[in-house]
């Protein structure tokens, strides 16, 4: 009997030892965070000394027409807690220059991935709804994302939301992929949605032609806005046209329509001209880069794109919509811009010059400095 129990309590000793080293394993395994990041640091110039960098003409000629900036240092956190969790953080710690209210942290949400078709994410993040949000976060194109990202980012559609989505791959002769949201669609870090209401999107993305990697996306969503109906759309085509050896053209085109109800709800209710869906935005923009692989050293590339860009945040009602040119220069180090150096202007043209508003002719000179941790 005696040596029974000394048996049973080695068994059991080494069993406690063999759980132990598995814990150890899986804890050691949680405790893997990834750290990346990116840094823009810029200068900018206003070639009206009337017109300050916001884009805001100034009638008492008081406009802060240059300065230096961190337009962006964020920091993104990323932890695979088992084989099919991940969990990811993104702050922006130059948001603390002003108030961060609101602000600072910009992507948290988890995913769990059940196999290639069907995987879900919950939290707060970008709604895949256009090919700007196709971008990783550290990666931007042009020196800014496009006037349309930005409306229909307020509006609820893009940018930083909260809520959940469904999405995966499908292979075959035409592959795709496809992702479909809700979210609260009042922006991000919000104590809570503000009028119940919910925005429902998708987004299908597929691959035409493997080769140049010439990809269709359509986007389209619903919302119900304080009780009343919204909606959104839009398309987008990208590819790569290779020219010779060391030189390729990417070209990039968007287009999108929806309801702005960010404008009709700023409103005073006796200055709306009829319902909601009298209140509509479009855009679209045509992105040309022209890219030369020198790898010389540590210089990758040089890249000359000139992206054209047309947005009416009211075409039905106000019919000043704005036109943007933005020609630039870009030279890249290291691999995948891990190191860039970039110099472009934003030419802004409108209908028509309203003074004392943002919507008045500038042209801002901008020389910015990108890296990637």
């Amino acid at each position: 009997m005696k040596r029974a129990i000394i048996a049973l309590t080695c068994a059991l000793h080494c069993l406690t030892n063999l759980h132990a080293q598995e814990f150890s394993k899986i804890d050691s395994t949680k405790l893997k965070i990834y750290i990346q990041g990116l840094l823009q640091a810029r200068y900018s110039y206003s070639s009206n000394a009337h017109v300050d960098l916001n884009g805001q003409h100034h009638l008492d000629n008081k406009a802060i027409y240059n300065d230096f900036d961190l337009k962006r240092v964020r920091l993104q956190f990323t932890s695979k807690i088992s084989d099919r969790t991940e969990v990811f953080l993104l702050l922006n710690l130059a948001e603390f220059k002003s108030d961060p209210k609101n602000k600072v942290l910009e992507n948290a949400f988890l995913t769990y991935r059940l196999n290639t078709h069907l995987n879900f994410k919950m939290g707060q993040f970008r709604p895949a709804f256009g090919l700007e949000d196709m971008y990783p976060v550290d990666l931007i194109k042009s020196l800014e994302y496009s006037n349309q990202y930005t409306a229909f980012g307020n509006n609820g559609w893009q940018s930083f939301q909260m809520g959940a989505s469904i999405y995966g791959a499908i292979a075959g002769t035409l592959p795709l992929r496809y992702e479909l949201t809700v979210v609260n669609g009042n922006n991000r870090n919000q104590v809570m949605d503000n009028d119940n209401g919910k925005h429902f999107s998708s987004r299908v993305e597929m691959e035409l032609n493997k080769k140049h990697l010439v990809k269709l996306g359509l986007n389209g969503g619903l919302a119900n806005v304080s009780r009343t109906g919204a909606y959104a759309t839009g398309a987008d085509l990208s590819g790569t046209v290779p020219i010779c050896k060391k030189w390729s053209l990417e070209i990039e085109t968007e287009f999108k329509q929806g309801s702005n109800h960010v404008l009709y709800y700023n409103l005073d209710s006796a200055a709306r001209q009829g319902s909601l869906s009298n209140y509509q935005m479009r855009g679209a923009y045509f992105l040309p880069n022209l890219r030369y692989a020198i790898n010389y050293h540590r210089l990758r590339s040089i890249e000359l794109s000139c992206r054209y860009e047309y947005f009416d945040a009211d075409f039905k009602h106000l019919r000043n919509p704005r036109q943007t040119y933005t020609p630039m220069i870009s030279t890249e180090f290291l691999k995948t811009y891990n190191a860039r150096i970039q110099l472009g202007i934003n030419i802004d043209r409108y209908k028509h010059n309203e003074s004392g508003t943002t919507r008045y002719n500038n042209e801002t000179i901008i020389v910015q400095v990108q890296t990637r941790l």
